[in-house]
């Protein structure tokens, strides 16, 4: 891996200076226009919509489009005095419970690798850090953008989850929301017992891009000169007359593909021990209770 970014986590008064790397990649095949008669890759040239003519890279700036069409073009000086932090840190705001964080904010993963000089203190800080169970809630210009960021452990490394900012994310606004819909007690229950019949470990090693690996194999036989192999079709099935017939039968099925075990069986397998309850502490409350937080939500957050 090539590190994208060097720069350093300001924790207090302690720096730790750390590479950057993304820590996911696409594996989607990609595919390059071309001309159909002969294979030659199609080419754009850059061309001013006003005169017509082809614009050199070093003659094109940014510019704005107003709501009226006009555009306001923007040139280097201009970005040079905003207040994007070139000082190269992640600055660590605050630590926050994990759960408190919505999934819905993350937008890109990196995985941060010490510096020889910073290895000890980084040491330092990922343990204390996995020891709390918290993340870290942090700043950084990435990429010529401010974004939030959590940071957590995962592997022995710290890995920083970009974050979008809240008025990034989108509120759902769906008419059935205001409907007053009924669902049946016995659909609810059935709806349950199909979640519990298909509960499991998660293993992503379990699961494959079946489109992706079905189109390399087009590609191989096309070089090759194979014939290509057309997969199969899947049966369809007959849909099930009402909701609760659907369900009953979508339970059956996954019971049958699991061995035949049933959801008491798997509960009764995966259900802990119980613990004796949470003795109270003088002032009145558990300690669980004494340490619930409000969400990060109201506490100056969003990242990306």
């Amino acid at each position: 891996m090539r590190s994208i970014w060097k720069g350093a986590i300001s924790f207090g008064l302690v720096t730790i200076p750390v590479k950057v790397y993304s820590a996911t990649e696409q594996r989607d095949v990609s595919f390059h226009q071309v001309h159909r008669e002969d294979g030659g890759r199609i080419k754009y040239k850059r061309v001013c919509s006003v005169d017509g003519e082809e614009v050199a890279y070093a003659d094109i700036a940014k510019g704005y489009e107003l709501p009226g069409g006009e555009m306001v073009i923007l040139t280097d000086e201009d970005f040079a005095d905003l207040p994007l932090s070139t000082s190269r840190r992640i600055d660590v705001l605050q630590f926050v419970e994990q759960e408190e964080v919505d999934p819905i904010y993350f937008a890109k993963s990196y995985y941060l690798e010490p510096d020889a000089q910073g290895a000890k203190p980084y040491v330092l800080l990922r343990d204390a850090l996995e020891n709390s169970g918290q993340v870290a809630i942090v700043k950084i210009a990435l990429r010529q953008r401010e974004s939030l960021a959590t940071l957590r452990v995962r592997g022995g490394v710290f890995v920083l989850e970009t974050m979008l900012w809240p008025d990034e994310v989108r509120t759902p606004d769906f008419p059935f929301l205001e409907e007053d819909i009924e669902v049946r007690k016995q659909e609810l229950s059935m709806a349950t017992s199909l979640i519990e019949s298909m509960e499991g470990d998660f293993d992503p090693s379990e699961y494959k891009d079946a489109y992706r690996e079905a189109l390399q194999a087009v590609i191989d036989a096309k070089v090759e000169g194979r014939e290509v192999a057309r997969p199969a079709e899947e049966a369809e099935e007959e849909p099930a007359a009402d909701l609760l017939s659907a369900l009953r039968a979508s339970v059956e099925a996954a019971k049958k593909s699991r061995g035949g075990a049933g959801a008491g069986e798997k509960a009764a397998r995966k259900a802990p021990a119980k613990k004796a309850p949470a003795r109270k502490k003088a002032s009145g409350g558990t300690k669980k209770e004494t340490a619930k937080k409000e969400p990060a939500k109201g506490r100056g957050r969003k990242s990306a």
